[in-house]
């Protein structure tokens, strides 16, 4: 790791000199030194600038990460869901905007995503702001987005598809009975189906019977979100969904879209809507996107460039303002320190996020703490090492779960003093999985041969090569057992409930966050923003009282994520693979990571839902 080090205290004076030498600055000429005298505006200029009307527009494009990491040399944070819900916030507070165009192309979020950033397009409309929604070719969720704004337009040769939903598990049994690879998994609780893919090749009644549960509840959201957004009646809403695909053309008869035009007519639009000149009308591209520094040429440019290197963006920098701390608890929880792969696929690391949590409670200018958690869970010794220090805290600590916070990721979550989940968050998944994948097949197949020398009825425990013994199966199973009481105890600890009110909620199910609520698993439905407002309330902010957000884990340099594998320098790079390749890369990944550990809090780990 490198040390935070100010670049021009270790530059040798002949390294300067050097320096100075191939990177000459450009000289200042006493015309350019020279101020410019102001000048004054005729009051017709004045009056005319008055009568303008600026329009800010903002594009919905690609992957909205959870995590709003600190500048680095290839992108900014601005693709964050944070950074998103700022800059709708700024627009709802900017007087000069009249309104805002949302060009949505394709935004890759979740479903618990999608309606903070829905919720935040109704501030800005609430503030009275004008919200036009720009559509090409969408799918559900770019129409969900969009008919959270006011107008939607569409060119004529536009479609718009919303074909209701559909779950697809990924099994692997067949494929690993063909190269002999046996998946020797266990489970505690009827309903825990995160072993399923590795040991079935199709579902077992208790995992079908849930996710039809679970489908239904997000359809029925989807129904009710459309009829209320559209002012149609649900039955409409129904059978439209049951039509599934239309042109746009069939949108506007139908209602769901308000006009069809070109995206370059807008200012048509906003003419009328604005009874004035489209003369008159600025369109504003990128509102409130924060500037990178780019501009590396001379020494001053050598020298942040080695700054940007070695210490990152300036996001670090600190403030004695009163504070609340966001720490985010992003992917497959393990044992040790947080990981970024180049597939995508993210680690939460205990010893990172144990160190982040005792970061945001010493930090004395730290009020109160919102853990923002979208994980299917992972190690349940991880988990409970997050957990412990989540109880340990004694400031305010709100939980707010994002597309899904469930076995592991409830786990850490349920020790919070408030847990603010969205109705289409996948939450619970109280159960506890556990086994090993042995390899000896696919060995035996390759001619590959191993001979074992071993001391103790139970040496082969975590042996890849032969499945589970007897003794061994039984030692294992015990363990599972005594981990899945402290998980339901625990829980029905936190959520004041007995044990045996809390265990027909357990045993693995899975609930969508609106369930979760119903049945006290949860406690408020609202999104990040309103949980962050709820920590402020708990930590007695006054109503107009501002928060500095101090976002946590803190991310490195470029060179600290390029060398320790802490995070990827370079965001995209998994644009480039196939979709269905990269989510089975990533599965791998995960079970590499995952199945080392006698113990496991884990949701069926690829669950697509569409």
């Amino acid at each position: 790791m490198f040390a935070k080090l100010t670049i021009t205290t270790l530059l040798p004076t002949s390294l300067v000199a050097f320096l100075i030498a191939v990177c000459p600055l450009a000289p200042v000429t006493a015309q350019q030194a020279k101020p410019k005298k102001a000048t004054k505006k005729a009051p017709a200029e004045e009056t005319a600038k008055e009568q303008r009307q600026i329009v800010a527009t903002l594009t919905l494009k690609g992957a909205v990460s959870e995590m709003s990491a600190s500048d680095g040399l290839f992108a900014s944070s601005d693709n964050s869901l944070l950074s998103l819900i700022d800059r709708l916030n700024q627009a709802a507070k900017d007087e000069k905007l009249s309104g805002m165009v949302l060009k949505i192309r394709g935004a890759s979020m979740g479903r618990a995503q999608a309606e903070d950033v829905r919720l935040a397009i109704g501030r800005a409309r609430a503030a009275g702001r004008k919200i036009y929604a720009d559509l090409q070719d969408a799918g559900t969720q770019d129409y969900l987005l969009a008919s959270a704004c006011d107008h939607i337009i569409m060119p004529e040769s536009g479609t718009l598809m919303i074909p209701g939903l559909r779950a697809e598990i990924t099994f692997y049994k067949t494929l690993f009975d063909f190269f002999g690879i046996k998946a020797d998994m266990m489970q505690v609780g009827s309903y825990k189906g995160a072993a399923e893919p590795y040991t079935r090749s199709s579902m077992s009644p208790e995992f079908r019977q849930q996710y039809e549960q679970l489908l239904g509840d997000f359809y029925d959201q989807l129904i009710e979100t459309i009829a209320t957004d559209r002012k149609l009646p649900v039955e409409k809403v129904r059978g439209l969904i049951d039509q599934g695909l239309f042109t746009a053309e069939q949108a506007l008869q139908a209602g769901l879209i308000d006009e069809i035009a070109y995206g370059d007519q807008i200012k048509e639009r906003l003419g009328k809507d604005l009874a004035i000149d489209t003369s008159q009308i600025d369109l504003v591209n990128g509102y409130a996107v924060k500037k990178v520094e780019n501009d590396f040429s001379g020494m001053m440019g050598m020298v942040k460039l080695f700054d940007l290197l070695l210490n990152g963006a300036d996001g670090k920098k600190t403030s004695q303002q009163k504070k609340i701390a966001v720490v985010y608890a992003v992917g497959t929880i393990v044992t040790g320190e947080s990981t970024f792969s180049l597939l995508g696929g993210t680690a939460v690391g205990s010893d990172t996020l144990v160190r982040a949590l005792k970061q945001a409670d010493d930090d004395k200018t730290v009020q109160a703490i919102v853990l923002r958690v979208d994980s299917p869970g992972g190690s349940a010794l991880a988990s409970d090492l997050i957990w412990r220090e989540v109880q340990r805290i004694k400031k305010p600590v709100i939980a707010s779960m994002g597309n899904i916070a469930a076995s592991g990721g409830y786990y850490i979550s349920m020790g919070c003093d408030q847990i603010y989940a969205q109705p289409g968050t996948l939450t619970g998944s109280i159960g506890v999985v556990g086994g090993k994948i042995s390899f000896a097949g696919l060995f035996d197949r390759f001619g590959v041969k191993t001979e074992v020398i071993s001391i103790g009825k139970n040496s082969g425990l975590l042996s890849a090569v032969d499945p589970m013994t007897e003794g061994e199966r039984k030692v294992w199973k015990e363990n599972m057992e005594e981990v899945y009481r402290q998980f339901v105890t625990k829980t029905a600890d936190g959520r004041n409930l007995t044990v045996k009110q809390l265990e027909p909620l357990a045993s693995g199910r899975v609930w969508t966050g609106r369930q979760a609520k119903k049945n006290g698993l949860v406690d408020q439905l609202g999104t990040l923003h309103e949980a962050i407002q709820a920590a402020k309330t708990a930590a007695n902010f006054k109503d107009d009282e501002k928060a500095e957000l101090l976002i946590l884990p803190e991310s490195g340099s470029f060179l600290d994520q390029l060398l320790s594998g802490g995070g990827s320098p370079f965001p995209g790079f998994q644009s480039q693979i196939p979709k269905s390749w990269l989510q089975n890369l990533q599965d791998v990944e995960a079970v590499r990571k995952l199945f080392t550990e006698p113990a496991l809090m884990l949701m069926p780990y690829r669950i697509i839902i569409r």
